[in-house]
């Protein structure tokens, strides 16, 4: 059974983590940074990393919420990012953003389906996506789709939560996790459903060797998997073949 936010509603995975999303896009990027430390910054940073040596010139951020690892794509001097959500209330908090950065012209935020790209089969470098692929209704079909609009020779990273494996950063994390993050996150965010979600999420994802298979099933090649901070969270990449 799919873990959902809200579990008294029948509605569909997709249609409740975009209204989570919704209701918690006023605080979702205070809340990053304090739950986290601000450590979510320097993770951003690392992944953002492994893409510098291909300088894509065409970005796709999938999932982008407001924009965060968007903006940190800038630093590989793209052409254009798209960014796509779901969650209408993150985007318009994501284009307030990059309007007072004055980088409106360079990202691009849509409302968009991760699992149905609006976008043509080949068009983008690379993609990208941070927090985002635990929420997919089916991560297999999301991250076929992202295979499918990458050009031949494109590369994928993708940033996601992991569970520690180690002794005592696995207990420590999940004491954190089951304790004192929901906690922070309702009296917060003021929805007690989002962030009981997060750890829950986070224990039912199919991390390190388990995510880099349905990786390769979705068709990327010469997979990598990175654990950043104990394992609390890990850097998968990708590649497309440049030959058919």
């Amino acid at each position: 059974m799919a873990v959902v936010p809200y579990k008294d509603k029948d509605t569909s995975k997709r249609e409740q983590v975009a209204e989570m999303f919704d209701n918690i896009s006023p605080k979702y990027d205070l809340l990053n940074h304090v739950l986290s430390g601000g450590i979510d910054i320097l993770w951003r940073k690392r992944a953002i990393r492994e893409l510098r040596q291909f300088a894509p010139k065409t970005i796709l951020d999938v999932a982008t919420g407001t924009g965060d690892f968007a903006i940190e794509a800038l630093t590989l001097k793209p052409q254009k990012i798209v960014g796509v959500d779901i969650s209408e209330g993150m985007l318009a908090i994501g284009r307030e953003k990059m309007k007072k950065r004055g980088v409106d012209s360079i990202i691009d935020l849509r409302l968009g389906d991760s699992e149905r790209l609006p976008f043509a089969d080949n068009e983008f470098d690379a993609a990208i996506v941070s927090f985002g692929v635990r929420n997919f209704e089916n991560l297999q079909t999301g991250l076929t789709d992202m295979y499918r609009v990458l050009r031949p020779g494109g590369v994928c990273v993708v940033l996601e939560f992991s569970n520690p494996r180690q002794f005592p950063f696995k207990q420590l994390y999940g004491f954190y996790s089951r304790t004192i993050l929901p906690l922070i996150g309702r009296v917060v965010s003021k929805d007690s459903s989002a962030y009981t979600y997060l750890p829950e999420s986070v224990q039912a994802f199919p991390d390190g060797p388990d995510f880099l298979r349905i990786y390769e099933a979705a068709g990327f090649t010469n997979t990598k998997w990175i654990p950043l901070t104990f394992g609390i969270a890990s850097i998968y990449i990708g590649h497309k073949s440049a030959r058919p």
